[in-house]
C-alpha cells in the first residue's frame, strides 16, 4: 500500500498528515510565525506514531500555495530537503483546492468559493466542484480585489464560501448559501487531493517542487 506524507504552511496553520497501511495521521496547529520551528517535528511525531522510518514514504505533498510568500517557501524548502535526501517524488498540491475539499469533509459543500486573503486589499480566489470525490478547479485561481472576484460562468445551485478572504463578504459579489471565514486549508485535506494525483500519475521530481504565488509582481518563482 502507498504511503504518503503531506504538509502544508501556506497560512497561519502548520498541518502535517500521513497515510500508512489505509490509516490516516495527522497534526494541526494554529501558529503564526512557528512554522519553520514546528513543521518537522510534527513529521517526526508522525512517524513515530506510525512506527515507520521516513524512508518508508513513498511521495511527499505539499500545499505550493497561494498563501503567505514566507509560509509557502518553508514548505518548498522542507519538501525539497526531504524529497531529494530520500529520492522521492513531491505531489504540489493548490492551497484554494485544499480548502474546498476540507469545506466538503467538514461542510458536506460540493460546490465551494475557496478564497485566501492575500493582503494588499486583494483575494486569493478559485472556485471548485466536487468530481468523485475530489473538489476540482472550475475555471483559473486568480488573485483580485474582492470587488472584482466571480463564480464559473456556468455557475448554478449553492455554493459555499470558505477561507480567510470571506472576511471581505460584504466586498465580494458572489451569493453563498454558508460561509465560514475562519477555515484554513488543513493536510489531512491536503492529503486527500495528493492520493487522487499520484493515482493518477502525477507526482513530480524533487526540483519540481516550486511555489505558486499568483502575484508574480510581488515575488517570482525561481525557473526550473
Amino acid at each position: 500500500m502507498t504511503t504518503l506524507l503531506a504538509l502544508d504552511t501556506a497560512t497561519e496553520a502548520c498541518s502535517v498528515a500521513l497515510l500508512h497501511e489505509g490509516r490516516v495521521l495527522s497534526r494541526y496547529e494554529v501558529i503564526p510565525r512557528l512554522h519553520a520551528q514546528r513543521v518537522l517535528p510534527m513529521v517526526q511525531e508522525l512517524l513515530a506514531e506510525a512506527g515507520i522510518a521516513l524512508s518508508a514514504v513513498d511521495a511527499i505533498a505539499f500545499g505550493r500555495g497561494p498563501g503567505a510568500f514566507t509560509g509557502v517557501r518553508i514548505a518548498v524548502g522542507v519538501v525539497q530537503g526531504l524529497a531529494f535526501a530520500l529520492e522521492r517524488p513531491v505531489l504540489p498540491i493548490s492551497n484554494l483546492a485544499v480548502l474546498a475539499q476540507r469545506a466538503h469533509r467538514e461542510q458536506g459543500a460540493t460546490q465551494v468559493a475557496a478564497a485566501i486573503d492575500a493582503r494588499m486589499d486583494e483575494l486569493y480566489w478559485g472556485c471548485y466542484r466536487l468530481e468523485d470525490g475530489e473538489m476540482r478547479l472550475a475555471g483559473v485561481e486568480a488573485v483580485l480585489p474582492p470587488e472584482q472576484v466571480a463564480l464559473p460562468r456556468d455557475a448554478g445551485g449553492a455554493w459555499f464560501g470558505a477561507g480567510t478572504g470571506w472576511t471581505f463578504a460584504a466586498r465580494i459579489p458572489v451569493e453563498v448559501a454558508g460561509r465560514d471565514a475562519g477555515l484554513l486549508p488543513h493536510a489531512v485535506d491536503l492529503l486527500s487531493l495528493a492520493g487522487f494525483a499520484w493515482a493518477r500519475g502525477e507526482a513530480r521530481p524533487a526540483e519540481e517542487a516550486q511555489p505558486v504565488y499568483l502575484r508574480d509582481n510581488v515575488a517570482t518563482p525561481k525557473k526550473a
